[in-house]
């Protein structure tokens, strides 16, 4: 890719305008599933609380087991726009088609090993029969689904490596639709289609996530072509990618498990303030994870175009947009602190919700370096730093959660949420040191 090609790209004379253009179709395709989950906890919700908390263990099992392999969207996005970046469209290709086979693969592995404990996995987490039967029918049949998923999210990377951004929301938000629609059909039947309650659910997700793959695989044939043959000897740095992501995601589960377990065992109060902030964090991190994909996918592009400066000007755009972006929801939780009370915490938990609730508003910049720069590194395939980075915060974070947080305490809520805002704080100095000065062997270290 020549020189004269970078600075062509619109990012070097817009950098603000693209930066948004791109991040607002990311953003809306991140909110469009777990809009579509509200859709069918309401829905099965009607059939009575042993299927609704059947769905609710199911849908974490689910997510468990897909989560860990998002390093399959992760390493074939960098890739993608890596080599599309050099203008090497072949390499492109091959990465996609690699990333396909292995997703498929997987995907149907996850069936195949999963489906014979099914019964163990909903007897461990609930005692309850009526709620062990709902997991079980909902879970046998959203597993074959998996392979779609993981294609899906592989699909989606390669388009988003191509800085396609809209695609992906198109897919997303037409296969969430249509899940919405086929609910109540499958759910509570009608005319000839019988009732199949929570089993309805499932397969309307599972037959949404198939026709979702088949559009993105169209997609991203038409964009980018796939390779006439798989290398698998190649695929050896991708599951190097896949076992540095599993560990950073690992460590963050691990941390949000602690933290929520803490204030649970201070009191029914504290936890119950504490599910309200932890989901309202939750949504602010999918605002904030736009600008990560955009990031990833720039400063990929300008690597392989051999314009590190470049890379560095995607990097300091967009955490100037994060930064900005955390002030304004910190702002807006901090208004909306009384609305919040009162639509998502009982009564007897808000004396104790309040200034937690603060704690969290006021890190809401900090939240944003921490995966704003997440995305710029992703860009640059740091893995092993940011894996590192991670299991070095977690440990500190949750050291100082089981040994320094009094339970008893009056505050220790606050606490809880105070080591948050410690945990993430670090990951941001971590990400940002990485870049300015360049810590290390720093990929985007400024040259002379």
């Amino acid at each position: 890719m020549s020189r004269g090609s970078a600075e062509r790209h619109p990012f070097v004379r817009h950098p603000h305008r693209t930066l948004i253009r791109l991040s607002l179709p990311v953003l809306l395709s991140l909110v469009a599933e777990p809009l579509c989950g509200v859709a069918d906890t309401a829905f099965v919700a009607r059939l009575g609380a042993a299927p609704l908390a059947g769905l609710g263990v199911a849908a974490v099992l689910m997510s468990s087991a897909l989560w860990v392999f998002n390093f399959l969207g992760i390493g074939t996005q960098t890739e993608v726009a890596r080599a599309l970046g050099t203008g090497d469209r072949a390499r492109a290709r091959d990465a996609n088609g690699l990333a396909l086979a292995l997703a498929a693969a997987i995907g149907v592995g996850i069936v195949l090993v999963s489906w014979p404990l099914l019964d163990a996995a909903a007897d461990f987490m609930s005692d309850d029969p009526a709620v062990r039967s709902a997991t079980v029918a909902y879970l046998a049949i959203r597993l074959l689904g998996a392979p779609a998923t993981l294609v899906v999210m592989v699909a989606f990377g390669a388009l988003r490596g191509m800085q396609d951004m809209r695609t992906p929301l198109w897919i997303a938000a037409a296969s969430n639709a249509a899940n919405v629609a086929l609910d109540p059909l499958l759910i509570f039947g009608h005319g000839p289609v019988p009732a199949l309650g929570v089993a309805g659910a499932a397969w309307a997700t599972t037959a949404t996530q198939w026709a979702a793959a088949a559009g993105a695989l169209v997609a991203v044939h038409r964009r980018l072509g796939l390779p006439a043959r798989i290398h698998p000897r190649q695929a050896g740095a991708l599951l190097v990618v896949g076992r540095d992501l599993f560990f950073r995601t690992g460590s963050l589960l691990l941390f949000l498990v602690l933290a929520t377990r803490v204030a649970t065992q201070i009191g029914s109060e504290a936890g119950a303030a504490h599910q309200a902030i932890r989901q309202t964090w939750l949504l602010t991190a999918l605002v904030l994870d736009a600008y990560a994909a955009t990031s990833q996918s720039l400063v990929a592009w300008f690597l392989g175009a051999g314009r590190r400066d470049l890379a560095r000007r995607v990097a300091a755009v967009a955490c100037g947009w994060g930064v900005g972006t955390g002030a304004a929801l910190t702002l807006t939780m901090l208004a909306g602190t009384t609305a919040v009370a009162h639509l998502l915490v009982p009564v007897t938990a808000r004396d104790v919700f309040a200034a937690a609730w603060i704690v969290c508003a006021l890190a809401q910049p900090l939240n944003a370096l921490s995966f704003v720069t997440d995305g710029i590194h992703w860009g640059t395939g740091d893995y092993r730093f940011l894996r590192n980075a991670m299991i070095g915060a977690t440990a500190a974070g949750a050291a100082i959660l089981l040994l320094a947080v009094d339970r008893s305490a009056p505050d220790a809520l606050t606490l809880v949420w105070l080591v948050t805002a410690g945990w993430i704080a670090v990951r941001a100095v971590f990400g940002v040191a990485r870049i300015w000065p360049g810590v290390g062997a720093a990929p985007l270290r400024a040259v002379d």
